[in-house]
């Protein structure tokens, strides 16, 4: 004899969710009604064991991310990752813009690691375009720049909030505060600390404004003394690894078999670093060393960050030095029928309007001023095709897969966030641990759900 039930979905009369039969168990379509509706029932065998809901807001799921715990006691039974609550609709609204504004909308996915969608996007789009070896050498050196300053405020942002949810408070104030300095740059650079749209199909926005060198030397004068403060603060602090060492255990086989990279795979030992496996904007040629771990661990995805920050800094250094012999060199590719105009400049009224190359534009002719205007509001023309582009984010490989009909705007764009992938990884770190564990762990993976709910 076999117990058959019918969904939650159809007993509450949503016409949408059809009836369902089942041989294993009851079968619940969760459509909006009463959570207390939906759990009524379960495990009545086991009348120890609570569901808890841990989020959407609560601050240790970093922002909207709800957690489904079933719990005895104090230990974590099963962990059920709830997403799709910030519905972003990012991806779609690509495909209604043309290939340039589409710069705009992935910026905001990740919204920590900015660049690292621009960067990902645009070179997508320069590979269908054929144009990857025609990017001038400043625009790609200005990319790796912002891609490794961007790494670091993210990495900051990382340890910041883990020390916060843990009782670090001291950690999360210098954290930030160098965030801070770095959004600093980020502005005095692109314009704006966020969202930048600055990273553009065949080069970058503009060239570097005046004394953007010297501060990005000072910058890394004052990181080189600020770092070894984390490690002071927590390295060898036995409060602190109490709380890290051991917990949010996850080996190389579970990181293979779920999909994980960034600092997951790298503290189980595995050197596995886009930059270095498949390097692209020429990382090859910078001196940088992948950092490792071998404690499968939340001390372990710890101490990765800020070693990599040290690395990160290595490669600004690099940057700032090519950068220096390469005053006036041009940010966009030649090709005019591609390129967009990257000697825009802040008027004084605030828009973006170069007086001098708008007179150049009107005084050529007619017909330059005509094509100067179709392509800021049409756009290019992209050859039919696919292309997918991986690159290492903060977070780990990020890819975008674009899909061009041969129009003006994208036919497809899609997105492998490394933060969706790694949080596949939760149940595995804290199921059969505490309650208490479980935001260590979910603070270890670093996830940014802007780059999950596309």
């Amino acid at each position: 004899m076999t117990d058959t039930t019918q969904s939650a979905g159809t007993r509450h009369g949503d016409p949408y969710a059809t009836g369902q039969d089942t041989t294993t168990g009851k079968v619940f379509t969760v459509t909006g009604q009463d959570w207390d509706s939906v759990v009524s029932g379960v495990d009545l065998e086991a009348d120890e064991r609570v569901v808890v809901n841990m989020g959407p807001q609560h601050p240790s799921t970093h922002g909207v991310l709800r957690l489904i715990l079933e719990l005895d006691g104090e230990t974590v039974q099963e962990l059920r990752l709830g997403v799709g609550f910030l519905h972003t609709g990012i991806e779609k609204n690509m495909e209604y813009r043309n290939w340039v504004q589409g710069v705009t909308f992935c910026t905001r996915m990740d919204y920590l690691a900015p660049f690292s969608n621009e960067a990902a996007y645009s070179m997508a789009c320069e590979r269908l375009l054929d144009i990857e070896h025609d990017i001038p050498e400043k625009a790609q050196v200005m990319r790796v720049l912002l891609l490794e300053l961007n790494r670091i405020s993210s990495h900051l942002v990382a340890i910041a909030t883990g020390g916060l949810e843990i009782g670090a408070l001291t950690v999360m104030t210098i954290g930030f505060r160098e965030r801070e300095i770095c959004l600093d740059l980020f502005e005095l650079i692109t314009g704006l600390r966020m969202n930048h749209a600055f990273i553009r199909p065949g080069g970058v926005a503009q060239d570097m404004p005046p004394g953007a060198l010297e501060q990005i030397h000072e910058f890394v004068r004052l990181m080189k003394k600020r770092l070894p403060e984390y490690a002071d603060l927590c390295n060898a602090n036995p409060v602190f690894r109490a709380r890290l060492v051991d917990v949010g255990y996850l080996d190389l086989a579970g990181c293979l078999a779920l999909g994980a990279s960034g600092p997951i795979l790298r503290a189980t030992g595995h050197d596995w670093d886009l930059r270095k496996r498949q390097p692209y904007l020429g990382y090859e040629t910078y001196d940088f060393e992948v950092v490792t771990w071998d404690s499968c661990d939340s001390y372990g995805r710890f101490r990765i960050r800020v070693e990599e920050m040290w690395q990160s800094l290595r490669i600004v250094e690099q940057c700032a030095e090519r950068l220096q012999g390469l005053e006036d060199a041009p940010v966009m590719i030649g090709d005019k029928k591609i390129a967009w105009p990257s000697q825009l400049a802040v008027g004084s009224d605030g828009i973006g309007n170069s007086l001098d190359h708008i007179r150049h534009i009107m005084g050529e002719s007619m017909e330059a001023l005509i094509h100067h205007f179709k392509l800021v509001t049409e756009g290019f023309r992209v050859p039919t095709g696919q292309a997918y582009v991986p690159l290492e984010s903060p977070r780990g490989e990020l890819g975008c897969h674009v899909v061009s009909d041969g129009g003006t705007r994208p036919y497809r764009a899609h997105f492998r966030d490394p933060s969706f992938a790694n949080l596949q990884c939760a149940p595995a770190m804290s199921e059969g641990g505490q309650v208490a564990d479980v935001i260590v762990a979910v603070a270890s993976i670093d996830p940014v759900m802007g780059g999950v709910d596309r």
